[in-house]
């Protein structure tokens, strides 16, 4: 009896999912999105103003992005990832379908349901899809997961009371507990 045929999506059946519905494509698998606790939008926020405010500080030209934020990392359409934050410095990167290839720093919130995806699944994208830095910051666990992609060096695990030297910007120390 032959084998049912696996079902691959692609980035059109995201764009076609039913109003308010998100979930992320990875090698044309589906995942459902569930909505996100308070802590984790706090979190969302004020990183983001953090690393926005730094940013329009220093005149740069990195633009930062809160999830929903589409991230488009492969050129094959079987791949769509909506980061938490998303860091991008080439704006030739930047199209209406959000970013189209890696940015250079992302940074996931850890959620009960999305712990497995964000150390294993997207660790592993996120370094083969070129991100320069990568942050998953765990409230249960009250800390940070810090890795630099081009130093191919171990992670790097920093308690939310202790700041974080941001990779990205040289000149930003980020302390969790401070944006809590």
């Amino acid at each position: 009896m032959p084998m049912p045929k696996e079902i691959i999506y692609t980035i059109e059946d995201i764009y076609n999912l039913p109003e308010g519905q998100r979930a992320e494509l990875i090698d044309g698998v589906l995942y459902d999105m569930a909505p996100p606790n308070r802590i984790h939008q706090k979190l969302v926020m004020e990183l983001s103003a953090t690393l926005r405010n730094h940013v329009h500080s220093k005149g740069g030209s990195c633009e930062v992005y809160p999830a929903p934020f589409g991230v488009l990392l492969n050129a094959d359409e079987k791949t769509y990832v909506e980061p938490d934050i998303s860091l991008i410095c080439d704006k030739n990167k930047l199209s209406d379908r959000g970013c189209e290839g890696a940015p250079d720093f992302v940074i996931e919130i850890v959620s009960p349901n999305s712990r497995r995806k964000d150390y294993s699944t997207k660790n592993a994208l996120y370094s083969d899809a070129g991100v320069r830095e990568y942050w998953i910051v765990d409230p249960a666990r009250e800390r940070t997961t810090i890795y630099h992609y081009e130093e191919d060096a171990a992670p790097m695990i920093v308690p939310f009371s202790q700041p974080i030297q941001c990779g990205i910007f040289n000149d930003l120390l980020i302390t969790i507990n401070d944006l809590l």
